[in-house]
């Protein structure tokens, strides 16, 4: 619209209420009450200030200065601004251990523990015995020995801060000794060089990328060799002509030497994953007996527990890095051990581990299951995108994620859009992406192959029935 004449605009201004005058009307106290005096104060002006930039042009409407019509407009602001940023999603990505949804989440048990943490004063770092100071180490350290048949535990707030701490609290201005192989960079830019570097360390590179022989770190043991490490490769894997060292040859060799060894397990899990037909890994357990003084690993991974970074091992080294001043600096808060200690918990009775650790009972899930939740849900997700779209149940493959066993795949089922006339999606389906996106509670899910797979391994019984609700929402 063209500008209004000066004799126009001044009549339309006329009509602006006061701020007084709006604040004072029955519609805005309500919003008062809900969102506080100062808040719907600086909305209200806005609205009108806005109001005014629009009357200048000629596109602003007299009946947007109704009481009701400027409160829904005031409302609408508010509800916006005041929105979480941090939301509930539904993870249909296929990926269970999710770095960009949370990864693992938490069990029931460990939630309650959460809240009463959040809610009532605790022990954190006082010792009900003696009534003195205590350490809030020791809430979980004999627990995690239990389970790992380590000496001594600390914890601090992930596993990068584990390996930082342990490097430099042990190998300060010395030398650390790694296969080129395990020179690895995970997520986040978190790089095993970059960190020794910051550690105050001195990497001592040996072998070459996919192959190194014990004769390599012997030869690269001098004065200056404070440690021999291992880096489990989690997010990757290299085939073919390969040759690794195994901890039961490298432990021999440092102890001889007078040396320790120290072990980057990475996604590290307490339990055998072979017997429930998930792929193998290390437990830390293993590693530990396999003669490795030092092992760091993720709270939030394979452990299903919250983000934290475990260091287990020989008592004295441990002792020496709870001295180390960075150790204050990457120690964890109340709530993580609020929710480390039940997930820890739980694997006292392995037998039942399925059933109530969260990220296992995921895992674990049958693809029979989840193809009877695809064929509830995708008569739902075809009535709310209509005839625009062809929605089917089919089987997929989904991941655990975070760089645990990336080369590997769980057979699962899920839902897959594509454009009901058959021809190649493109805009159209990055469009539905981003519709799902923006439901109240956000879908997300994967576009691959000319369609938009929602893998539902994720989806468990409360989640289906809310998601449903969502899209017969979207229908009507």
């Amino acid at each position: 619209m063209s500008d209004v004449s000066g004799s126009e605009l001044r009549a339309l201004m006329a009509r602006v209420p006061s701020v007084e005058k709006v604040m004072a009307s029955a519609e805005f106290t309500p919003l008062i009450g809900e969102y506080g005096r100062t808040q719907v104060l600086g909305a209200v002006r806005e609205a009108l200030d806005n109001w005014r930039t629009s009357a200048q042009s000629g596109a602003a409407s007299v009946s947007a200065l109704d009481a009701a019509q400027l409160k829904d407009s005031v409302e609408a602001t508010l509800r916006q601004r005041n929105q979480s940023r941090l939301r509930s999603v539904f993870n249909l990505t296929g990926t269970v251990l999710h770095t960009n949804l949370g990864r693992a989440l938490l069990p029931d048990e460990a939630v309650q523990s959460v809240m009463k943490a959040l809610t009532q004063p605790a022990n954190l770092e006082f010792d009900l015995d003696t009534g003195k100071r205590g350490d809030r180490d020791d809430l979980i350290d004999e627990l995690i020995c239990e389970l790992t048949g380590a000496e001594a535990a600390t914890v601090v707030n992930n596993n990068a801060a584990a390996v930082l701490l342990a490097l430099s609290a042990l190998a300060s201005k010395k030398e650390v000794i790694v296969s080129r192989g395990e020179l690895v960079e995970i997520g986040g830019a978190f790089r095993i060089p970059d960190i020794m570097s910051r550690a105050g360390a001195r990497l001592r590179e040996v072998g070459t990328t996919n192959r190194t022989h014990l004769k390599d770190y012997e030869e690269a043991i001098g004065p200056q060799t404070a440690l021999l490490m291992k880096v489990h490769a989690s997010n990757y894997a290299i085939n073919g002509f390969t040759k690794e060292v195994g901890l039961d040859e490298i432990a021999p060799l440092a102890h001889a030497r007078g040396l320790a060894v120290a072990v980057d397990l990475g996604s590290g899990t307490l339990v055998d994953l072979g017997q429930w037909g998930l792929p193998r890994e290390p437990t830390v357990r293993e590693t530990v007996k396999a003669g490795a003084d030092l092992v760091t690993f993720s709270g939030d991974k394979l452990l299903g527990g919250p983000q934290a970074g475990l260091i287990v091992g020989r008592r004295d080294l441990i002792a020496k890095i709870k001295k180390h001043p960075l150790k204050r600096a990457l120690r964890v808060g109340k709530l993580t051990l609020a929710a480390l200690e039940p997930v820890l918990q739980l694997y006292r009775a392995p037998e039942k581990l399925t059933e109530r650790l969260t990220t296992l009972r995921l895992l674990t899930r049958p693809a029979d299951d989840i193809r009877l939740a695809a064929e509830r849900v995708q008569p739902a997700l075809q009535r709310a995108l209509g005839e625009r779209y062809a929605v089917a149940a089919e089987p997929m493959f989904s991941q655990i994620g975070s760089g645990a066993l990336p080369v590997d795949v769980l057979p699962s089922y899920g839902l897959v859009v594509r454009t009901a006339d058959g021809k190649r999606g493109g805009r159209q389906l990055l469009a539905l992406e981003k519709l799902l996106r923006e439901m109240a509670r956000p879908v997300i899910g994967r576009i691959a192959d000319d369609a938009l797979r929602l893998d539902l391994r994720c989806l468990e019984a409360a989640d289906e029935a809310q998601l449903i609700g969502q899209l017969e929402g979207v229908r009507a």
